[in-house]
């Protein structure tokens, strides 16, 4: 199952040219990845607070292929290449009407907040996310 969210574009989005900052490409990714955690049952303050486990990113790729412009109304497909117990790797997209505008592998792994240290995600988490290897790529 691979999780398609929509964001607009606003003038706050832009840069002087009214093209998209290209920094905001990863907002609307993380913003994907937050609310695909969603869909699966996992909150992330919640995770936080009850399990002590937090996602930091790692390690960002991306390609910048076409701009997006204001009002423009975008989609950002997420998938998940690889997970383990400590990391997730995510490929995600942003489309405008079924043209792909940037691609991206983003690497996320998990820490326990309080410590700053990598640590392992519960088992129940894990295997959510490990069932949805390879979908949506």
């Amino acid at each position: 199952m691979s999780n398609c969210f929509a964001v607009r574009v606003y003038y706050e989005d832009t840069d002087a040219a009214g093209v998209v900052y290209y920094a905001n490409y990863l907002k609307f990714m993380e913003r994907a990845r937050t609310e695909w955690l969603r869909t699966l049952g996992f909150e992330q303050s919640q995770l936080v607070r009850e399990q002590s486990l937090g996602f930091v990113a790692r390690s960002v790729s991306i390609d910048y292929l076409k701009p997006a412009r204001l009002d423009d109304m975008l989609n950002v497909i997420s998938g998940i290449d690889t997970a383990s117990r400590a990391q997730i790797v995510f490929s995600q997209r942003v489309e405008r009407e079924g043209e792909i505008l940037a691609t991206s592998k983003i690497q996320i792994v998990c820490v326990d907040p309080a410590r700053g240290k990598v640590s392992t995600m519960p088992l129940p988490v894990y295997e959510k996310f490990k069932a949805l290897i390879g979908v949506g790529s």
